[in-house]
């Protein structure tokens, strides 16, 4: 199918990875239907030239109303979904609230999930389509100080490997995407979801929250291998495009080197490199 007659909905579009490749693929040819949480990234979007919908991927009433609003424009079809909407919530696993964790899943895995299903039926009577989920690094290995985002990505891609097998030969092929360190707000999203669910004051991991705050808090990359949020593209477009899509994309070269390391390497082992790898931050 030509991309000009192809429709894809990208979720977490108001910056980053997701505004990345919705002008991306809009360049490209695609219809792209972005969406963001908030209505004035909205209003942005569509100044930009974007179709753009609000979605609220934590409200089931939101993805309804963002679904219907998204068949509408596309004409009752759609080629592609690319759940990229997200956040990271620092945080050591003792100190994280069920409130905390709840709101991490939400966002991370289950609005994905609901979206998902919702338009399934809608690439089954067109006889195909493309699921591509953003996952992380973080869906390979565990790091201190991460656990919540890493409980979230590990339930993402194991979710997602279920689905890529029941769809088996429905015409519907599905993907993850995962990427080490991009330019994004991440950061500054992780370090405001730290300030409200993280209570430091009387934690044991005090001191190990100082190195993350300074983390979290300084300007530019802060690991090596960094890129833009324009790399992640060309995998998407390799997973909108390629007649056998790849289950998994890695992108940036600490992905490649912790996939390859989870694979050699005993459990001690990676968790020694790992440690060494986090130095105790987050971010």
């Amino acid at each position: 199918m030509p991309t000009e007659h192809r429709a894809i909905l990208i979720t977490g579009c108001s910056s980053g990875i997701g505004h990345a490749c919705a002008h991306g693929l809009a360049r490209r040819g695609y219809q792209v239907v972005a969406s963001a949480r908030r209505a004035a990234d909205v209003a942005r979007l569509r100044e930009e030239g974007l179709q753009a919908v609000r979605l609220d991927v934590d409200d089931p009433a939101s993805i309804a109303e963002a679904v219907a609003a998204t068949l509408e424009q596309t004409g009752d079809r759609l080629w592609g979904l690319f759940n990229n909407a997200g956040f990271g919530q620092p945080g050591a696993v003792e100190d994280l609230t069920r409130e905390a964790l709840r709101g991490q899943m939400e966002t991370n895995l289950l609005g994905a999930h609901d979206l998902a299903c919702r338009l399934i039926p809608v690439m089954r009577r067109q006889g195909g389509g493309r699921i591509v989920q953003n996952s992380s690094l973080l869906g390979l290995v565990g790091l201190p100080y991460r656990g919540a985002y890493v409980a979230s990505k590990f339930a993402l891609e194991g979710l997602t490997d279920c689905l890529r097998q029941e769809l088996r030969g429905s015409g519907i092929h599905v993907a993850l995407i995962e990427p080490g360190p991009i330019t994004s707000r991440f950061r500054d999203n992780a370090y405001a979801m730290w300030r409200r669910h993280i209570d430091t004051s009387h934690s044991p991991h005090r001191r190990a929250y100082e190195a993350m705050e300074a983390r979290l808090l300084r300007e530019g990359p802060v690991q090596p291998f960094t890129l833009p949020p324009e790399a992640v593209l060309r995998h998407l477009i390799h997973a909108l495009e390629s007649p056998r899509p790849r289950p998994r994309y890695y992108v940036t070269m600490p992905t490649h080197l912790v996939g390859a390391a989870r694979r050699l390497l005993p459990t001690r082992g990676l968790d020694w490199l790992l440690h060494k790898i986090s130095r105790g931050g987050a971010g």
